[in-house]
């Protein structure tokens, strides 16, 4: 195809990624009569929702608002997601075919616990509205013209030049390199002289070095349901200990909120008081040693891995005040100090990107070029674990086809 044929083709607008909001964006377009060509670098389109959740796609989540979304502005996301409401999610789903479950804490699953199902929805739509697809397309430039943009592409081993009078700048972010993530949407929008927040990997593992590192790597396959926290969030949810250090939906959440050089605490108990606990059970069987009444309350393997801290040896009647007070510390204000994170191969998204301040918040246009438009993961907006991330990623390429 030629750059005259697209033409002739008449798109509305071309979407650059073909991922959650991508996705989104042309169909809700083409329910508008409006008429999309969507150009995705992979070799399929949806790459990203079919791995998550681990296969299943965590598809939103039923408690989402604006305050599970980490951005310089924290309202921004408001009235996107007010326009597209998680109403609005379930029902557009059911509605071809794709019943929820919850699972937990809001988590909304397809009850066939298959993401490929979620994909389907979106390339049927696509067809039945006629909204093209062009998958193994890299774009290289985007120009602004006087009436639209030229779009240079790749494709087949050709180098094209496409017109559109709108853009939709839908292409992710930095996480995961293997799956085609990269920087194209930070850099499209610095090319346009936009400002981009920086960026770090986010709901990623922690990793611990050093002489603390064997420590964790003995416990490697433990999980304990924990509350995690800094001065800045906190979550209960569980851990899990591995041989390179944390993970496990607590400490994917607080990663969100963290930043090298910083420690974080985890409640081993939480909602519970060790002493309260240490002084009820002793008075049933002052006999019992330390060692073996922590071991009921966790793993044995775990209970032995706090003797260096604990005296294990000791039996709960001849524990001191000072004693217990250390014990409490210990397993209520556990202090960790990760190294850093693994980084964006492992995260599951990414903190920052693109600058609110340059975009409607109403529209998702860019303020500075307009015609341009900017949606999903690529946008200083991320969320918590648990479907949130998708609501954005639904919310904003909604609105993007409502003013394309």
């Amino acid at each position: 195809m030629t750059a005259n044929l697209t033409k002739q083709s008449n798109f509305d607008a071309i979407i650059i990624g073909g991922g959650a909001c991508g996705l989104m964006c042309a169909v809700q377009a083409g329910f508008l009569g409006k008429r999309t060509l969507v150009l995705e670098k992979n070799d399929k389109v949806g790459a990203k929702i079919l791995i998550s959740g681990g296969g299943r796609c965590n598809y939103t989540n039923l408690y989402a608002t604006h305050k599970q979304f980490i951005s310089q502005n924290e309202h921004f996301s408001r009235s996107a997601l007010a326009q597209w409401t998680v109403d609005d999610t379930v029902t557009f789903f059911e509605t071809y075919g794709i019943e929820g479950k919850e699972k937990t804490l809001g988590q909304l699953f397809p009850v066939s616990d298959k993401a490929k199902d979620v994909v389907n929805v979106f390339t049927n739509l696509c067809n039945d509205l006629d909204q093209e697809i062009w998958c193994d397309t890299e774009v290289t430039a985007i120009e602004q013209t006087e009436d639209g943009f030229n779009i240079s592409i790749e494709r087949n081993g050709k180098q094209q030049v496409l017109f559109a009078p709108k853009v939709v700048i839908a292409s992710g972010g930095l996480p995961i390199a293997k799956m085609g993530a990269t920087d194209f949407g930070l850099r499209t929008a610095r090319n346009f002289g936009m400002a981009v927040t920086e960026t770090s990997p986010a709901l990623v593992p922690l990793t611990i070095t050093g002489k603390d590192q064997p420590w964790y790597e003995q416990l490697s396959g433990n999980s304990i349901f924990c509350r995690v926290w800094n001065d800045r969030a906190s979550f209960e949810e569980n851990i899990l200990f591995t041989h390179w250090g944390l993970s496990g939906p607590a400490i994917l959440q607080i990663s969100s909120y963290w930043k090298p050089g910083e420690s974080i605490f985890i409640d081993l108990l939480p909602g519970k008081d060790i002493i309260e606990l240490i002084l009820q059970e002793r008075e049933q069987n002052g006999k019992k040693m330390l060692l073996a009444y922590l071991s009921n309350l966790f793993t044995r393997k775990f209970a032995e891995a706090l003797v260096n801290y604990i005296p294990a040896d000791k039996n709960l009647a001849s524990l001191t005040k000072t004693e217990l007070e250390d014990i409490s510390i210990l397993l209520h204000e556990f202090k960790v100090k990760p190294a850093g994170t693994k980084g964006y191969d492992k995260a599951e998204v990414m903190t920052g990107g693109v600058d609110t301040n340059e975009l409607s918040s109403k529209t998702l246009e860019s303020k500075k070029v307009p015609g341009l438009y900017f949606g999903g993961e690529c946008v200083d907006v991320t969320g918590w674990l648990g479907g949130y991330n998708f609501q954005w990623a639904w919310a904003s390429g909604f609105v993007i086809a409502q003013n394309i």
